[in-house]
């Protein structure tokens, strides 16, 4: 039987089947397809190849402390061939009558209490200037983020003749004064109470009589811990790595940091090759209240991120 006109033109204007495709659409998937620049692999991989890049140095100082001058000077310091850890802590510890130590304690001074003073100094303004109104409050915060843009070293000599006018250069003040501001803690500390310490809580305080000396010291800085410890950690590492104030303001070697006690022995390495081993040794023990520091203070971190999710 012969089909019909109209069942021929309906033949004809059909469509082709098409075939489904097998890679899943991006509406049906929820995610778009990803090159193999983006793969789990290669992002694993430069992970690692940037994790390597980063603990290279500390691995180099671990082997090359247990070096003598000799191994050190044979460029075989990646091997723990000829190990002398054990000689290398001795001969630091009757250099100069144990001068490293020296430099040790004084570095831990300046950066203790350097730090600890600081980061409660900047707490108590970053509070004032979140939580007080008064007459020129943000240009006054102006000028405190205008001193983030200063570095350093440029403010060395003005310091320097500011302590020479007030007779503490070559002191423990000399150093210890200069590191008690930070402009950027301040700032931190700003950001970290209007984030952490709400109004409600020290308004309640004063309706129970709480002055406003209480009020900070028992609401405001129990609240604000993690950026203390932020702002503690930041000045501390600051502090302890300092060289060129200690270089400017100190001449007696035993108010020397630890910083400056190792450039004065790599000085001499160059003319005596023993000290090499004593600067590298002195190094790999330097790094060790920093490490210290960050591991046992970064619980109040993990403490402040769980406050903020929770709020």
């Amino acid at each position: 039987m012969a089909p019909s006109p109209r069942t021929a033109v309906a033949d004809q204007a059909a469509p082709a089947p098409v075939r489904p495709s097998r890679t899943p659409s991006v509406r049906a998937t929820g995610r778009r397809p990803r090159g193999r620049w983006l793969s789990p692999a290669a992002v694993n991989a430069a992970l690692a190849l940037a994790v390597l890049y980063t603990l290279f140095p500390l691995v180099w100082l671990v082997t090359a402390a247990t070096k003598d001058a000799g191994g050190l000077l044979a460029g075989d310091a990646l091997s723990f061939e000829g190990f002398d850890l054990a000689g290398n802590l001795s001969r630091l510890a009757s250099e100069g009558d144990g001068i490293y130590f020296r430099w040790y304690a004084n570095s831990l001074l300046y950066a203790g209490v350097g730090a600890a003073l600081c980061a409660l100094i900047c707490v108590a303004a970053g509070y004032a200037f979140d939580k007080y109104r008064f007459p020129g409050k943000e240009k006054l915060f102006g000028l405190v983020l205008l001193g983030v843009l200063v570095p350093t070293t440029a403010l060395a000599l003005p310091l320097y003749l500011l302590a020479g006018r007030t007779g503490v250069v070559n002191t423990y003040w000399s150093v210890l004064v200069p590191v008690l501001v930070n402009p950027f803690g301040v700032y931190l500390a700003r950001v970290f109470s209007a984030g952490y310490i709400p109004d409600e809580a020290l308004e309640a305080a004063r309706i129970d009589g709480a002055g406003e000396l209480r009020v900070f010291w028992s609401i405001g800085l129990r609240m604000v811990a993690p950026g203390l410890v932020t702002v503690f950690l930041f000045q501390f590492t600051a502090i302890w790595n300092n060289f060129f104030l200690p270089l400017v303001m100190l001449s007696d070697q035993r108010l020397f940091p630890v910083s400056l006690g190792l450039y004065a022995w790599s000085g001499n390495a160059h003319g005596e090759p023993s000290f090499y081993p004593l600067v590298v040794t002195g190094s790999l023990l330097a790094v060790l209240p920093l490490i210290i520091a960050f591991v046992t203070l970064q619980r109040h971190w993990k403490v402040g991120l769980a406050a903020g999710s929770v709020k």
